[in-house]
């Protein structure tokens, strides 16, 4: 359906709406006063749609301007804010592109975030949903996102930048997907056992150890008790009566 016949049924439905308030008797200014009402929130609503969308191709041209050069060096808030954009569109829609998820998934890799990057990376290279020919019943929002994006298709000098930035993120999904996927998951394969031991265990490593020193060590004597006072001074009195 394009979106010149979906208005049609709109203003369809809405011209049988007012007739039908007529014919139960209502008074023309009620009939006016809803029929104003319903127009404004419908471009209210149509306003709306068409912000998330551009939202989402506003996101692949900062995605884009960030990991087409990797010799350029960006501040991590940069990064971070780019990504924050990445999440809020991830959630405009129940069903997102799955260019969103590698675009996010490729700034999580450059940005280090490897465990994040894996997850993304993977829903697209691994996940029946991360093909777009999966995609057989649609949401609306994905519908209206894949109408602006035929049309920018279709007549790419209207938006130059917007296509560049979909050419070549679709470029580097084909090509540097499954490189960065596994260099993800190598990296986060890389973690030493000594980063991931709790501090709990810890002492416990540690007592353990002095125990075992302790076992390799020979004992030593326990300390003898001096003898009684008694005994001493006999000892002193023979002593004297020899030397007298």
């Amino acid at each position: 359906m394009t979106k010149g016949q979906e208005t049609a049924q709109r203003l369809l439905a809405i011209i049988v709406i007012m007739a039908m308030l007529g014919v139960m008797g209502i008074p023309l200014t009620v009939i006016f006063f809803f029929a104003t009402v319903v127009y404004f929130v419908w471009r209210a609503v149509q306003r709306s749609e068409r912000q998330d969308i551009k939202n989402i191709f506003d996101f692949y041209i900062s995605a884009n301007e960030v990991l087409r050069d990797d010799e350029k060096r960006w501040y991590g808030f940069e990064l971070g804010h780019v990504i924050g954009e990445g999440e809020r569109v991830l959630h405009l829609m129940a069903d997102p592109p799955p260019l969103v998820y590698f675009t996010l998934g490729a700034l999580y890799h450059r940005a280090g975030d490897h465990e994040a990057a894996a997850e993304h990376l993977a829903y697209v290279l691994e996940d029946e949903r991360g093909d777009e020919s999966a995609r057989l019943a649609p949401s609306p929002e994905l519908r209206r996102y894949v109408e602006v994006l035929r049309r920018v298709e279709r007549e790419p000098t209207e938006a130059p930048q917007t296509m560049a930035a979909i050419r070549s993120l679709e470029r580097a999904r084909r090509t540097r997907a499954a490189e960065m996927l596994a260099e993800s998951r190598a990296r986060l394969g890389e973690r030493s056992p000594a980063a991931l031991r709790t501090p709990a265990a810890a002492p416990r490593e540690e007592a353990g150890l002095r125990a075992l020193d302790g076992r390799k060590t020979p004992a030593t004597p326990p300390p003898t008790a001096p003898p009684p006072i008694a005994e001493v001074l006999r000892d002193l009195y023979e002593e004297e009566k020899k030397t007298a």
